[in-house]
């Protein structure tokens, strides 16, 4: 019959093939994280805090270590459109679960309260314009509390993408147990970034920056994309510019480098670099000095102006 109808059975067979490609994108962010958790000998497992209980990926077999490098996911599936917000924030990239569960060092993946897990407490504010509230943070704070209760680490290394960097950089200002913080594609300063881009002010949020005093002390480095649209580069210079003098900062620019493309690559070069600290001296044009590059490719933020 088939011989008889080969074209019938050609178009057949590539609509089965379309169809399974179609059920295949379909798969929800849920099931592949919890694939892709399997893979890297992690499982999944929801801690419980007062407000939100929130997704972790963890190591089968936690190697014992004085430090936990805990990278804490962006703001995920904040906007259906310009002006609608997503009933659920999950995100649909999974790109920082995968370098979370493909990183070497002891490391646990932090979904942001809503994502993945829905809570009573759960409301578009806290994707929206109240992504940093205090409420946020508290959860996350908690849940560094019971991480560190399970794993018995000293102190943490906290990793964050996008609106994950402010969030890392807020708990680093709220907690004492922060060795340092590296950020990629890092929403450092909230308040300047919707400035920048021109969009309505995250009323409910905190401001890292209001906490500059204590985040000075702070080994940090900041990778941003060149070709970032979402957290344009420019903004490392702004941050810096209203941090203030610090020790241990470094800013780069990555050539090549967006929002969501280039960073399987770059993260595996620079996540074990020791973070280079030195006094960053004003200079007399009232300018800090920049960071050297030191990559290939990767160039250091231009020194920025002084804040006002």
């Amino acid at each position: 019959m088939s011989g008889l109808y080969p074209g019938l059975r050609t178009r057949a067979v590539l609509t089965l093939v379309g169809l399974l490609a179609t059920l295949s994108g379909c798969t929800s962010p849920a099931a592949r994280l919890e694939q892709l958790a399997r893979q890297q000998n992690h499982r999944l497992a929801t801690l419980p805090t007062t407000q939100f209980d929130l997704q972790v990926a963890l190591p089968n077999a936690p190697q014992p270590d004085s430090r936990l490098r805990v990278y804490l996911e962006g703001d995920g599936r904040a906007w259906i459109t310009a002006t609608q917000p997503s009933l659920d924030p999950t995100p649909r990239d999974l790109l920082l679960a995968r370098l979370a569960l493909s990183d070497p060092r002891p490391s646990v993946y932090l979904a942001r309260p809503c994502q993945f897990v829905q809570s009573p407490g759960c409301a578009p504010r806290y994707w929206t314009h109240g992504r940093f509230a205090e409420e946020i943070v508290d959860s996350l704070s908690e849940a560094l509390d019971q991480l560190r209760q399970r794993h018995g680490n000293r102190d943490f290394e906290l990793i964050g993408y996008s609106g994950g960097g402010a969030l890392a950089l807020l708990l680093a200002a709220a907690r004492d147990d922060i060795a340092q913080v590296q950020t990629l594609a890092g929403n450092l300063s909230p308040r300047r970034w919707a400035q920048r881009l021109e969009l309505a002010p995250l009323h409910g949020s905190l401001e890292p920056l209001d906490f500059a005093e204590r985040l000075r002390a702070l080994p940090q480095r900041h990778l941003a994309g060149n070709e970032d649209q979402v957290v344009p580069a420019s903004l490392l210079a702004a941050y810096a510019a209203r941090l203030g003098p610090a020790d241990c900062l470094e800013l780069h620019r990555l050539g090549g480098v967006d929002h969501h493309a280039g960073w399987l690559e770059r993260w595996r070069r620079w996540r074990d670099r020791p973070i280079e600290c030195r006094t960053i001296r004003r200079q007399a044009s009232g300018r800090f000095e920049s960071q050297r590059a030191d990559s290939p490719g990767d160039a250091a933020a231009p020194p920025p102006a002084a804040a006002p």
